[in-house]
């Protein structure tokens, strides 16, 4: 069974490359929007420090300065097995123990205004990626949590707290599922967080994560909540990485 897959007394075939000799960046951030992609890269003196390739391709990593510290930056992938091996590649690239991760997620509470930033405390594993990392548990606890929240606090920055329910499979987010998450506490929805938290644990590194309240579950339908071509509030709201890169500066 996929819940018996954690394996800490044999080594992996393939690893991650380290190099010791990257450049070394104060912390990364990690965005899953072309359009947030292209704003940072117009706006921000970014320089191309490293990329990785999968079989779709090259992914670059940037790097900038700001305030006096440096931050790396790239676009990663949707989905707990390539966001996970995207953030293992970069460690052959740069140098940090600090990952921001940021991006839309879904509601799955009507009170939850469009656009909120939702701070996971937990994220519920239903998904295979996770298991390869950590133990088998029904949720693992995103550890940093309480960080973000004080920051998100001490800047005035509107938040919801509560727990994650990470899925693979956008389109079996079914009516019973739905109810039991959001009974159990859980507030988002998404595709990463769990898979994240337990790679970074495994491999010593710290995650910083929010999500930006999207599209509504609880409700009789769907609903997207958002006119077509409208920025503010969604994931691709360019105020959102602000948010991200104060919040790198905060951990620091």
């Amino acid at each position: 069974m996929i819940t018996d897959s954690f394996d800490d007394q044999s080594d992996a075939k393939i690893n991650p490359q380290i190099n010791e000799d990257a450049p070394q960046v104060d912390a990364c951030i990690l965005t899953f929007s072309h359009e947030i992609e292209a704003f940072v890269l117009h706006h921000y003196d970014c320089k191309q420090i490293a990329s990785f390739r999968f079989v779709t391709g090259s992914t670059s990593i940037y790097c900038f300065d700001y305030k006096g510290k440096t931050f790396a930056f790239y676009k990663t992938y949707v989905g707990a097995p390539a966001c996970v091996a995207s953030v293992e590649s970069t460690l052959s690239g740069i140098k940090t123990d600090k990952y921001i991760l940021f991006g839309g997620a879904g509601c799955l509470n009507k009170e939850i205004a469009r656009g909120k930033v939702m701070i996971p405390t937990e994220a519920y594993r239903d998904e295979g990626t996770s298991y390869h990392y950590a133990p088998a548990s029904d949720y693992i606890t995103v550890k940093n949590a309480k960080i973000v929240e004080r920051f998100m606090k001490e800047n005035g920055i509107p938040y919801v707290t509560g727990k994650t329910w990470t899925t693979d499979a956008i389109y079996r987010e079914t009516i019973n599922n739905f109810n039991k998450h959001k009974a159990a506490g859980c507030i988002s929805v998404e595709m990463e967080c769990a898979a994240l938290q337990a790679m970074c644990d495994f491999r010593g590194l710290n995650l910083y994560a929010f999500f930006t309240s999207g599209d509504l579950l609880d409700a009789s339908k769907w609903h997207k909540r958002g006119k077509a071509g409208e920025k503010k509030g969604s994931q691709h709201d360019v105020s959102h990485f602000d948010i991200a890169l104060e919040l790198a500066r905060y951990i620091l």
